[in-house]
Protein backbone atom coordinates (compact mmCIF):
# COMPACT_ATOMS: atom_id res chain seq x y z
CA UNK A 1 0.00 0.00 0.00
CA UNK A 2 1.36 3.40 -1.01
CA UNK A 3 0.24 6.73 0.49
CA UNK A 4 1.30 10.25 -0.42
CA UNK A 5 2.38 12.39 2.54
CA UNK A 6 2.21 16.04 1.40
CA UNK A 7 4.13 18.90 2.96
CA UNK A 8 2.48 21.99 4.40
CA UNK A 9 3.34 25.67 4.46
CA UNK A 10 2.17 28.32 6.91
CA UNK A 11 0.34 31.18 5.21
CA UNK A 12 0.15 32.79 8.65
CA UNK A 13 1.67 31.93 12.02
CA UNK A 14 0.93 33.82 15.22
CA UNK A 15 1.88 32.92 18.80
CA UNK A 16 -0.53 34.20 21.44
CA UNK A 17 0.70 32.86 24.78
CA UNK A 18 2.76 30.21 26.50
CA UNK A 19 0.97 27.65 28.65
CA UNK A 20 2.25 26.50 32.00
CA UNK A 21 3.16 23.11 30.48
CA UNK A 22 5.48 24.79 27.98
CA UNK A 23 3.21 24.49 24.95
CA UNK A 24 2.40 27.66 23.06
CA UNK A 25 -1.05 28.81 22.00
CA UNK A 26 -0.98 29.59 18.31
CA UNK A 27 -3.21 30.89 15.57
CA UNK A 28 -2.14 29.72 12.12
CA UNK A 29 -3.32 29.18 8.59
CA UNK A 30 -1.83 26.03 7.08
CA UNK A 31 -1.86 24.92 3.46
CA UNK A 32 -1.06 21.52 1.95
CA UNK A 33 1.21 21.51 -1.10
CA UNK A 34 1.97 18.86 -3.70
CA UNK A 35 5.57 18.30 -2.62
CA UNK A 36 5.20 14.94 -0.86
CA UNK A 37 6.96 11.92 0.60
CA UNK A 38 5.77 8.49 -0.45
CA UNK A 39 5.05 6.02 2.34
CA UNK A 40 4.78 2.31 1.50
CA UNK A 41 3.25 -0.11 4.02
CA UNK A 42 3.46 -3.89 3.98
CA UNK A 43 2.26 -6.41 6.61
CA UNK A 44 5.09 -7.71 8.79
CA UNK A 45 5.74 -9.44 12.10
CA UNK A 46 6.83 -6.28 13.92
CA UNK A 47 7.39 -2.58 13.20
CA UNK A 48 10.31 -1.64 10.97
CA UNK A 49 11.25 1.44 8.91
CA UNK A 50 13.54 1.97 5.96
CA UNK A 51 14.25 5.28 4.26
CA UNK A 52 16.10 6.57 1.20
CA UNK A 53 17.88 9.17 3.38
CA UNK A 54 20.58 7.58 5.56
CA UNK A 55 20.46 10.30 8.23
CA UNK A 56 16.82 9.77 9.19
CA UNK A 57 16.19 7.68 12.34
CA UNK A 58 14.55 4.32 11.57
CA UNK A 59 13.55 3.37 15.11
CA UNK A 60 11.17 4.70 17.77
CA UNK A 61 12.65 8.20 17.31
CA UNK A 62 10.84 8.33 13.97
CA UNK A 63 7.32 9.74 14.19
CA UNK A 64 6.07 7.21 11.62
CA UNK A 65 7.25 4.39 13.88
CA UNK A 66 5.49 5.95 16.85
CA UNK A 67 2.32 6.33 14.78
CA UNK A 68 2.25 2.60 14.07
CA UNK A 69 2.97 1.78 17.71
CA UNK A 70 0.27 4.17 18.94
CA UNK A 71 -2.30 2.63 16.60
CA UNK A 72 -1.35 -0.84 17.86
CA UNK A 73 -1.89 0.28 21.44
CA UNK A 74 -5.12 2.15 20.69
CA UNK A 75 -6.66 -0.79 18.82
CA UNK A 76 -5.13 -3.34 21.23
CA UNK A 77 -3.68 -5.44 18.41
CA UNK A 78 -0.28 -6.97 17.69
CA UNK A 79 -0.25 -6.54 13.90
CA UNK A 80 3.08 -5.40 12.50
CA UNK A 81 4.11 -3.34 9.51
CA UNK A 82 7.13 -2.64 7.34
CA UNK A 83 7.27 1.10 6.58
CA UNK A 84 9.29 2.41 3.65
CA UNK A 85 9.65 6.19 3.40
CA UNK A 86 10.79 7.80 0.16
CA UNK A 87 11.67 11.29 1.39
CA UNK A 88 11.14 14.22 -0.93
CA UNK A 89 10.34 16.80 1.78
CA UNK A 90 13.48 18.28 3.38
CA UNK A 91 14.02 17.29 7.01
CA UNK A 92 13.50 19.79 9.86
CA UNK A 93 12.45 22.40 7.31
CA UNK A 94 9.22 23.84 8.74
CA UNK A 95 7.20 21.77 6.24
CA UNK A 96 5.76 19.09 8.61
CA UNK A 97 7.43 16.23 6.74
CA UNK A 98 7.65 13.99 9.81
CA UNK A 99 4.09 14.78 10.86
CA UNK A 100 2.82 14.05 7.36
CA UNK A 101 4.64 10.70 7.29
CA UNK A 102 2.99 9.83 10.63
CA UNK A 103 -0.41 10.86 9.28
CA UNK A 104 0.12 8.66 6.21
CA UNK A 105 0.94 5.71 8.46
CA UNK A 106 -2.25 6.27 10.49
CA UNK A 107 -4.36 6.50 7.32
CA UNK A 108 -2.75 3.47 5.69
CA UNK A 109 -2.77 1.21 8.74
CA UNK A 110 -6.37 2.11 9.52
CA UNK A 111 -7.17 0.55 6.13
CA UNK A 112 -4.52 -2.20 6.10
CA UNK A 113 -5.49 -3.43 9.55
CA UNK A 114 -9.24 -2.93 9.00
CA UNK A 115 -9.65 -0.75 12.09
CA UNK A 116 -12.49 1.43 10.84
CA UNK A 117 -11.50 4.64 12.62
CA UNK A 118 -13.17 7.77 11.22
CA UNK A 119 -11.06 10.78 10.23
CA UNK A 120 -12.03 12.69 13.43
CA UNK A 121 -11.03 9.64 15.47
CA UNK A 122 -7.68 9.41 13.69
CA UNK A 123 -7.15 13.12 14.34
CA UNK A 124 -7.76 12.63 18.06
CA UNK A 125 -5.22 9.80 18.00
CA UNK A 126 -2.77 11.79 15.88
CA UNK A 127 -2.58 14.83 18.17
CA UNK A 128 -0.84 12.59 20.72
CA UNK A 129 2.05 12.41 18.26
CA UNK A 130 2.27 16.13 17.51
CA UNK A 131 0.19 19.25 16.96
CA UNK A 132 0.66 19.20 13.15
CA UNK A 133 -0.51 15.60 12.69
CA UNK A 134 -4.28 16.34 12.75
CA UNK A 135 -3.86 18.87 9.95
CA UNK A 136 -1.74 16.42 7.96
CA UNK A 137 -4.60 13.93 8.28
CA UNK A 138 -7.18 16.49 7.11
CA UNK A 139 -5.08 18.27 4.43
CA UNK A 140 -6.20 21.20 2.31
CA UNK A 141 -6.40 24.64 3.91
CA UNK A 142 -7.27 25.30 7.54
CA UNK A 143 -7.02 27.69 10.44
CA UNK A 144 -5.32 26.00 13.38
CA UNK A 145 -5.79 27.24 16.95
CA UNK A 146 -4.98 26.02 20.46
CA UNK A 147 -1.64 24.25 20.21
CA UNK A 148 -2.47 23.68 16.54
CA UNK A 149 -4.99 20.89 17.04
CA UNK A 150 -8.23 22.92 16.74
CA UNK A 151 -8.84 23.03 13.00
CA UNK A 152 -11.34 25.01 10.97
CA UNK A 153 -11.30 24.18 7.24
CA UNK A 154 -11.04 27.11 4.84
CA UNK A 155 -12.70 26.80 1.44
CA UNK A 156 -10.02 28.54 -0.57
CA UNK A 157 -10.61 29.78 -4.09
CA UNK A 158 -6.87 30.28 -4.70
CA UNK A 159 -4.89 27.75 -6.73
CA UNK A 160 -1.42 29.12 -6.24
CA UNK A 161 1.92 27.93 -7.52
CA UNK A 162 4.48 27.80 -4.71
CA UNK A 163 8.17 28.54 -5.25
CA UNK A 164 9.91 26.91 -2.30
CA UNK A 165 13.52 27.00 -1.11
CA UNK A 166 15.11 25.20 1.82
CA UNK A 167 18.77 25.87 2.65
CA UNK A 168 20.96 23.05 3.90
CA UNK A 169 20.43 24.10 7.50
CA UNK A 170 18.17 22.61 10.16
CA UNK A 171 16.26 24.74 12.66
CA UNK A 172 15.15 23.38 16.05
CA UNK A 173 11.47 24.24 16.48
CA UNK A 174 11.73 23.71 20.24
CA UNK A 175 14.63 26.16 20.52
CA UNK A 176 12.87 28.80 18.43
CA UNK A 177 9.78 28.69 20.63
CA UNK A 178 11.90 28.71 23.79
CA UNK A 179 13.72 31.84 22.63
CA UNK A 180 10.58 33.65 21.46
CA UNK A 181 9.56 36.61 23.63
CA UNK A 182 5.88 37.09 22.85
CA UNK A 183 5.73 40.57 24.36
CA UNK A 184 8.40 41.74 21.89
CA UNK A 185 6.56 40.63 18.74
CA UNK A 186 6.24 43.75 16.61
CA UNK A 187 3.73 42.67 13.98
CA UNK A 188 1.10 39.95 14.05
CA UNK A 189 -0.54 38.43 10.96
CA UNK A 190 -4.19 39.31 10.43
CA UNK A 191 -5.60 35.80 10.53
CA UNK A 192 -9.28 36.61 9.80
CA UNK A 193 -8.19 38.65 6.78
CA UNK A 194 -5.96 35.82 5.57
CA UNK A 195 -8.90 33.40 5.76
CA UNK A 196 -11.20 35.88 4.02
CA UNK A 197 -8.65 36.48 1.24
CA UNK A 198 -8.31 32.74 0.64
CA UNK A 199 -12.08 32.30 0.46
CA UNK A 200 -12.39 35.25 -1.93
CA UNK A 201 -9.45 34.16 -4.07
CA UNK A 202 -7.76 37.51 -3.46
CA UNK A 203 -4.01 36.97 -3.81
CA UNK A 204 -3.08 40.59 -3.07
CA UNK A 205 -5.17 40.68 0.13
CA UNK A 206 -3.58 37.42 1.27
CA UNK A 207 -0.06 38.84 0.90
CA UNK A 208 -1.12 42.02 2.71
CA UNK A 209 -2.41 40.14 5.73
CA UNK A 210 -0.05 37.17 6.06
CA UNK A 211 2.97 36.90 8.34
CA UNK A 212 5.03 34.65 10.60
CA UNK A 213 5.96 35.95 14.06
CA UNK A 214 8.86 33.49 14.26
CA UNK A 215 10.57 34.91 11.20
CA UNK A 216 12.33 37.90 12.78
CA UNK A 217 13.77 35.70 15.53
CA UNK A 218 15.01 33.05 13.10
CA UNK A 219 16.43 35.72 10.77
CA UNK A 220 18.39 37.25 13.66
CA UNK A 221 19.85 33.88 14.66
CA UNK A 222 20.31 32.09 11.34
CA UNK A 223 21.98 33.80 8.39
CA UNK A 224 21.04 31.02 5.91
CA UNK A 225 17.39 32.08 6.14
CA UNK A 226 18.37 35.69 5.47
CA UNK A 227 20.42 34.47 2.50
CA UNK A 228 17.38 32.66 1.10
CA UNK A 229 15.22 35.76 1.40
CA UNK A 230 17.96 37.81 -0.26
CA UNK A 231 18.03 35.27 -3.10
CA UNK A 232 14.28 35.72 -3.66
CA UNK A 233 14.79 39.49 -3.60
CA UNK A 234 17.53 39.23 -6.25
CA UNK A 235 14.86 37.91 -8.64
CA UNK A 236 12.50 40.74 -7.79
CA UNK A 237 10.40 38.68 -5.35
CA UNK A 238 9.97 40.71 -2.17
CA UNK A 239 6.81 39.00 -0.92
CA UNK A 240 8.23 35.76 0.42
CA UNK A 241 7.52 34.15 3.78
CA UNK A 242 9.22 31.65 6.08
CA UNK A 243 7.21 28.51 6.80
CA UNK A 244 6.86 27.28 10.38
CA UNK A 245 10.05 27.73 12.36
CA UNK A 246 12.08 27.65 9.15
CA UNK A 247 14.37 27.47 7.39
CA UNK A 248 12.13 27.04 4.31
CA UNK A 249 10.97 30.20 2.52
CA UNK A 250 8.30 30.39 -0.18
CA UNK A 251 6.63 32.77 -2.58
CA UNK A 252 3.24 32.41 -4.27
CA UNK A 253 2.60 32.60 -8.02
CA UNK A 254 6.10 33.76 -9.00
CA UNK A 255 6.64 35.18 -12.50
CA UNK A 256 6.89 32.24 -14.89
CA UNK A 257 9.80 33.70 -16.81
CA UNK A 258 12.16 33.61 -13.79
CA UNK A 259 11.48 30.03 -12.60
CA UNK A 260 14.13 28.21 -14.63
CA UNK A 261 16.90 30.67 -13.79
CA UNK A 262 15.81 30.84 -10.16
CA UNK A 263 15.94 27.07 -9.60
CA UNK A 264 19.06 26.46 -11.70
CA UNK A 265 20.93 29.22 -9.87
CA UNK A 266 20.37 27.85 -6.36
CA UNK A 267 23.50 26.90 -4.40
CA UNK A 268 24.15 23.17 -4.77
CA UNK A 269 23.35 22.37 -1.15
CA UNK A 270 19.97 24.12 -1.21
CA UNK A 271 16.68 22.43 -2.08
CA UNK A 272 14.26 24.21 -4.37
CA UNK A 273 11.11 23.33 -6.27
CA UNK A 274 8.01 24.74 -7.89
CA UNK A 275 4.90 23.10 -6.45
CA UNK A 276 1.30 24.15 -5.84
CA UNK A 277 -1.58 24.22 -3.38
CA UNK A 278 -3.60 21.09 -2.67
CA UNK A 279 -7.18 22.24 -2.26
CA UNK A 280 -9.99 20.13 -0.86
Amino acid sequence: MQIKAPAKINLALDVLARRADGYHLVDMVMQSIRLADQVTLEPAAGISISCNLPGLPVDERNLAWRAAQLLQETANISNGVSIKIDKKIPIAAGLAGGSSDAAAVLIGLNDLWGLGFSQPELMRIGVKLGADVPFCLMKGTARAEGIGERLTPIDTALKCKVLLVTPNFQVSTAQVYQQLKIEKIKKHPQIPLVAAALEAGNHRALIGAWGNVLEDLVLSKNSPVAQVKAYFNSFGISNCLMSGSGPSVFALDPPGEIIEAFLSGLPGEWFGCLTEFINK
